[in-house]
């Protein structure tokens, strides 16, 4: 546990469930393709229902999770650095890998979206309507628009506090804000803040409870339930680290966070139809406003259910975990032509659905870590995409013996 005069430079617990949240990316894209239904550009005929629920699980808390985290380092970064070192590190390490990887990742994207029409108009190219022209609302983020998001978030936090910057000198108002904080931090916590997201998610015009929260991969303004839901959780894990001794109170809270998000996520995924859902979206006002609540209150416990269970058992310094954690970011930015390439091999396999998801898994961390420690961790791509480049290891050199 994390103790004020013993308070690590780097909080492992945090950052290991933060490479966890995204390396859970790999897992949710390879699991859509062997739902009972179809949601995915590749599907198979191996299916389950326990891969729609694996979906719905991940989906419930993976990207809020990840956004509280990075609001709290976000804060912390800015604490370090100045406002200045921070935008520029953000500049580099966010807005940067955003804008090179964007082009060949949607074309490798494209690549295997046409090999699949082809499988599946038996061998040859199938006539089509011209893909939409580029706009704001069309704009193809993928599955990197929380690098878009971040910066988003970022510029938000810079703006909201500078203000108080300026003005509270004495610090009257960041005291004020950081009891208000501690106020916050109980069992009561998830409803608190579930309660702007359900409001969101009941104004979602043509909403499907299945899926929660929207994900903002197309269009460069995300949805609102989306900004509400992760900008809640990055401005929550901004004002954590100004009181960074609550870190302990929620740890000590894992058992009844992990208790809510297990009771309320079940709920969530069966009256939303489980694993054959409804996929018209939910009219009935009455309907629609106590499911948006549920799956809010859902969102919220099982992000701080996550985040409890990181602090409480795996604060720790772990070589494995923080290796995965370095490595969590370029596997999320390269994982999702490898999964559906790896999900088009698996078409024409007679195997079980599990072994598919597995083999797809395993094929694209073995694929991904190789690339990691061969391409990315010991060279200037590894400053680049986590801040500090390791060197390769070296034999240690061995002095000869004195000659008799």
């Amino acid at each position: 546990m994390i103790t004020p005069s013993s308070e690590p430079a780097r909080l492992d617990g945090l950052d290991a469930l933060r490479g966890f949240a995204l390396l859970l990316g790999v897992v949710l894209h390879a699991a859509m393709a062997y739902t009972p239904f179809p949601m995915w550009v590749v599907a198979d005929a191996q299916t389950s229902p326990v891969a729609a629920a694996l979906f719905f699980a991940i989906h419930l808390f993976r990207m809020t999770t990840f956004f509280l985290i990075a609001g709290l380092f976000a804060h912390m970064m800015i604490g370090r650095r100045g406002v200045g070192g921070f935008i520029r590190d953000r500049l580099s390490r966010i807005a940067g890998p955003l804008a090179v990887f964007w082009g060949p990742v949607l074309a490798a994207i494209v690549a295997v979206l046409i090999w699949v029409a082809v499988i599946n108009n038996g061998g040859t190219m199938p006539e089509g309507p011209p893909p939409p022209p580029l706009t704001v609302q069309t704009f193809p983020l993928t599955h990197l628009w929380f690098l878009w998001v971040l910066l988003i978030l970022y510029a938000a936090l810079l703006i909201l506090r500078a203000p108080f910057a300026v003005m509270d000198r004495k610090g009257g108002c960041g005291r004020a804000m950081d009891r208000l904080t501690g106020a916050l931090i109980g069992p009561w916590t998830p409803a608190v803040l579930a309660a702007p997201l359900a409001v969101a998610l009941y104004l979602t015009p043509n909403w499907i409870p299945f899926f929660g929260i929207p994900t903002p991969d197309t269009g460069l303004v995300p949805n609102p339930a989306a900004l509400t839901a992760f900008g809640l959780a990055f401005g929550f894990g901004a004002l954590i680290d100004r009181r960074r001794d609550l870190l302990n109170r929620i740890g000590s809270l894992w058992a009844p966070f992990t208790a809510m998000a297990l009771g309320t996520g079940t709920a969530a995924f069966i009256l939303s139809g489980g694993a054959a859902p409804d996929m018209t979206p939910v009219t009935a006002p009455q309907t629609k406003a106590g499911m948006a609540a549920l799956y809010a209150f859902a969102v919220y416990a099982g992000a701080l259910a996550a985040t409890a269970l990181a602090l409480r058992f795996a604060s720790g310094v772990s070589g494995v975990r923080r290796y995965l954690a370095d490595a969590s970011y370029w596997i999320y930015i390269v994982h999702l032509p490898l999964v559906m390439v790896g999900q088009v091999l698996m078409l024409g396999l007679d195997w079980p659905w599990f072994a598919k998801l597995a083999a797809v898994i395993a094929g694209v961390m073995i694929v991904s870590l190789i690339t990691y420690e061969l391409l990315i961790r010991h060279s200037f791509m590894g400053r680049w995409l986590n801040g500090r480049r390791v060197p390769w290891r070296r034999a240690p050199v061995i002095a000869a013996a004195p000659a008799e």
